[in-house]
């Protein structure tokens, strides 16, 4: 789910604001991305966060991640990009950004 937030809105640094929201960051293949795991115990599931920096907004990419990628080699995973739980973290973000 993609969704934007225009940086004279947001009341906090990006990167303070998603550690706030339970975000950390994660480096895979040389890109930054933030993850927020639902378990304490598992990795997975997790909300997995893209980030694309402009200079009026910021641009989220967000999906949840079902599990662990299952094929080797293969950046495939389950991933949900539409959806309620999906849609209610989207607007959790906003609203707290």
């Amino acid at each position: 789910m993609k969704f934007d937030i225009a940086k004279d809105k947001m009341g906090f640094n990006i990167r303070e604001g998603l550690r706030r929201l339970g975000y950390f960051g994660l480096l895979m293949g040389g890109e930054t991305s933030y993850v927020r795991r639902l378990s304490r115990i598992q990795h997975y599931p997790r909300f997995h966060l893209y980030l694309n920096d402009f200079s009026d907004k910021i641009t989220f990419n967000l999906h949840l991640d079902q599990k662990q990628t299952s094929y080797q080699g293969s950046s495939a995973h389950n991933g949900e990009y539409d959806g309620d739980t999906t849609a209610a973290e989207a607007e959790r973000i906003k609203s707290n950004l």
